[in-house]
């Protein structure tokens, strides 16, 4: 039987492949997976426990905070407090960045986190994610503003996420690939399960609430019914998949090939989705694996931030599929 790779020794190994590196990512990565084997470990229990349920309380989206939400974003604060690497947390459940105290300024780093995507699967058992996504800052300074924390997505030095479903999940990339590792329970670590992911340059899947449908622009309209058309040709119709969770929805296609979609509606134009810690982190990721982010007009990961909770509409997946949905919304512009 052939030795597994753990997420430590391919880190490790990694680190020493790279010219310079000095074992930073390294030890930030482990301490990102730490929290993702606590927030598994709590999900397993979660039906035996009081977390289920709302805690009554409205984060800074507007949104019912979970009982969960709040457990998976105070696990990543816990993993970090000692971790003098990283400065600064981003969360979607806080309104303002999290200053670590340990790191006294000196950390060169910030995480910027979705601690528990996919909310609405809570209670029935349906899948769930984290997102990631590390950032370096310019210099020492304390407290880190905001305004040095409004980076671009192609600034990224590594991003990834966690998919809590079957078996517990990792994919990441520093930007030289896409790595899986799947969390062997018993043994409490992750292992590497799936190297240098690819995404197919065309898929039949596209993922949509499709429910907001009336909400949407004539251009996204159109290039829906352009995926039901029935055209053998071509290989349409694409098969609808949508499961709640953005990070499942994204895995799958990863793996399939096609698109997901969030797009901006007629009184919401900048959609749903965050840009620095859902948006842009799975599109580096995806693009890594050979497949494209876009918001409809532009790639997602060359929007520069106004702001930390910045919500951007997205299209994310295969090459063909996302170019594809580009045309419909960049006609519709122009009309």
């Amino acid at each position: 039987m052939t030795p597994r790779l753990s997420l430590p020794t391919h880190t490790f190994r990694e680190q020493g492949s790279i010219p310079g590196a000095t074992g930073e990512f390294s030890r930030i990565m482990l301490q990102i997976a730490l929290g993702g084997k606590l927030i598994a470990r709590d999900l397993r229990k979660a039906g035996l426990g009081q977390l289920l349920g709302s805690t009554g309380l409205t984060n800074v989206q507007g949104e019912e905070v979970q009982k969960l939400d709040e457990r998976a974003n105070q696990i990543f604060l816990e993993v970090f407090e000692h971790q003098e690497l990283v400065s600064t947390l981003v969360s979607e459940e806080m309104e303002k960045p999290y200053l670590i105290k340990e790191a006294n300024g000196k950390g060169k780093y910030a995480v910027f986190l979705d601690p528990l995507d996919g909310s609405s699967n809570i209670d029935v058992n349906a899948p769930l994610g984290s997102i990631f996504s590390i950032h370096r800052l310019p210099g020492e300074g304390f407290p880190v503003s905001e305004e040095v924390l409004r980076k671009k997505g192609c600034e990224q030095v590594a991003a990834g996420y966690f998919l809590y479903g079957a078996s517990v999940l990792l994919v990441y990339t520093c930007g030289h690939g896409v790595q899986q590792f799947t969390l062997d329970q018993e043994a409490g670590e992750f292992f590497l399960s799936a190297n240098n992911l690819h995404i197919p340059k065309r898929g039949k899947i596209y993922s949509v609430n499709e429910g907001n449908h009336q909400k949407w622009s004539s251009g996204t309209k159109k290039f829906l019914h352009h995926l039901q058309e029935l055209d053998s040709q071509t290989g349409r119709p694409y098969s609808s998949r949508y499961s709640g969770c953005f990070v499942a929805d994204v895995h799958r296609v990863l793996c399939k090939g096609g698109l997901y979609m969030y797009p901006g509606e007629q009184k919401k134009p900048d959609g749903k989705l965050r840009l620095m810690y859902e948006a842009a982190p799975l599109s580096f990721l995806v693009e890594q694996a050979g497949g494209l982010g876009s918001t409809g007009v532009a790639p997602v990961n060359q929007v520069t931030p106004q702001a930390l909770h910045q919500r951007v509409p997205l299209y994310i997946g295969s090459q063909d599929d996302v170019r594809k949905a580009e045309e419909f919304l960049q006609s519709e512009s122009m009309t």
